[in-house]
């Protein structure tokens, strides 16, 4: 009976010494809970914080974008609603400068082009082609061997006399502007036309330029050796039994299709400055030909 009270003692006091250890552990556990529930509501805190300053940045952004677009459709407004300024009316004398200026600057390109080794033969607009009234010739003569590079060279001699010869139209041409009146003048800024100075300036000088060009004209031709092809070509050509012989002036038809070639260049160029607002490289061009 000793022994088993002695038991029962002993079992008492092991209860009593492990009470406390399982309620140390529960608190602890406790702790760790609330700890881990704090720190995950923290987080949330933190995320919700986040995403109310991403959300508020947002709106700050889209408004201030809002103002900006209004401001910059009010600023339009305003240049829309504000008339331009009314342009000075062109005067005789304003339109004699203009002209004059575009015309100069168109003659000295015109020329300097046409000048350039290649200037006619290979700008298929000027190019100086077979003489129209010897194509028969032309044609009949290719025919015969070796005769066809020799029509080939004589197109190109014809364009080199050309080009040799057209610097001298420069002085022609410049001279010519003094005697565009300041009422001609404004008739020929007002035009509709894209070349109305350049066919003014055709009408004064074309007589002129001929019997400058041709004495010119026809040394460049025997220089570059057109003469003596072309008097090949007709020769061979007149022996042909029934063949009426070409007696075409070689001078004369190649300084007129020289002076026709500059003043093509010529009108080229006022087109550029009527149309184009880029080739108005002077302030009396742009106040002219920019209404």
């Amino acid at each position: 009976m000793f022994t088993r009270i002695a038991s029962v003692l002993l079992v008492a006091g092991l209860l009593a010494l492990a009470a406390p250890a399982a309620h140390a552990q529960t608190t602890t556990a406790k702790k760790a809970a609330a700890a881990k529930s704090a720190a995950a509501k923290k987080a949330a805190a933190k995320k919700a914080a986040a995403k109310k300053a991403a959300a508020a940045k947002a709106a700050a952004a889209k408004t201030a974008a809002a103002k900006a677009a209004a401001a910059k459709t009010a600023a339009a407004s305003a240049v829309v609603a504000t008339p331009a300024p009314a342009a000075a009316p062109l005067t005789e004398s304003v339109a004699s400068a203009g002209i004059k200026d575009a015309l100069n600057k168109g003659i000295i390109k015109a020329v300097q082009f046409a000048s350039e080794p290649d200037g006619f033969n290979l700008n298929d607009e000027i190019r100086i082609p077979f003489p129209e009234d010897a194509i028969l010739m032309k044609t009949t003569l290719s025919r015969f061997p070796g005769m066809n590079t020799l029509v080939e060279s004589f197109e190109t001699q014809l364009n080199r006399a050309a080009e040799a010869a057209a610097p001298k139209a420069k002085d022609i041409f410049l001279n010519a502007l003094t005697n565009i009146s300041i009422s001609d003048a404004l008739s020929l800024v007002t035009s509709s036309s894209t070349d109305a100075a350049t066919q003014f300036l055709r009408k004064s000088t074309e007589a002129q330029l001929i019997a400058a060009f041709k004495p010119d004209i026809s040394a460049a031709i025997d220089q570059v050796g057109a003469g003596n092809a072309y008097k090949k070509m007709t020769s061979q050509y007149n022996r042909i039994p029934l063949m009426t012989p070409v007696q075409t002036d070689l001078s004369a038809y190649t300084t007129q299709k020289a002076v026709d070639g500059l003043f093509i260049l010529l009108a080229n160029e006022e087109g550029k400055i009527r149309k184009n607002p880029a080739a108005r490289t002077s302030e009396i061009l742009k106040q002219v030909f920019g209404r």
